[in-house]
């Protein structure tokens, strides 16, 4: 499970672009806290602290306590605005989370086992179709990432969603369909030794 991380902020007296941008010159970050049914809270951030979180990896699938004003808010970062030249963050979106929320994340996925794949062994290639998976799942129980075993995954098989072991308490926002997460595709090499009767499946 991801941690939770802590964000220091300040209540925003002025809103606008003008605004903004002196924040930004003083090192601040401009930022919203938005649902569980009440009024949006305009905040500003320590740019330098934000990099911080940012800096772990897994910052939009972490719960961020905000303290700000004497509260401690409990929240989910939905989105974060960055310069399109210097790459800096100039403006960051969190969601409230309520007690016993469940929320919709991306989390990152791992594969293991690699050597115990025979369509791997024999040079076939892993293509990753997703890289994430969007999950639903308690908002204080995040994983961190999901693993997927490859063991006995040859070339030219498919691994669907449906053969995926979700956390206790998760499941997959897609629910209209068993879509796929990676195959393991022949090189040119094996194909044409074979007679490229490899077919790789897709989703």
């Amino acid at each position: 499970m991801s941690d939770t991380l802590t964000l220091s902020a300040q209540l925003r007296d002025r809103a606008g672009k003008g605004a903004s941008r002196a924040l930004r010159r003083e090192g601040r970050v401009p930022a919203v806290i938005y649902g569980d049914k009440k009024d949006p809270e305009t905040i500003h951030v320590e740019e330098r602290a934000l990099n911080k979180l940012l800096g772990t990896g897994h910052f939009m699938n972490s719960i961020v306590e905000i303290e700000v004003d004497g509260k401690t808010i409990v929240t989910l970062p939905k989105d974060v605005a960055f310069h399109p030249v210097s790459d800096r963050a100039i403006h960051v979106d969190f969601l409230r989370i309520a007690k016993g929320a469940t929320v919709e994340v991306a989390v990152p996925v791992m594969f293991v086992n690699e050597e115990a794949s025979p369509g791997l062994k024999r040079g076939g290639v892993l293509n990753i179709v997703r890289h994430e998976l969007e999950l639903v799942c308690d908002a204080t129980n995040i994983p961190d990432e999901i693993e997927i075993d490859v063991t006995g995954v040859d070339v030219g098989d498919s691994i669907h969603i449906s053969a995926v072991k979700l956390p206790q308490g998760a499941t997959s926002a897609i629910t209209d369909r068993d879509f796929t997460i990676a195959t393991i595709v022949a090189p040119s090499a094996l194909k044409s030794s074979e007679g490229d009767n490899e077919t790789p499946a897709g989703e």
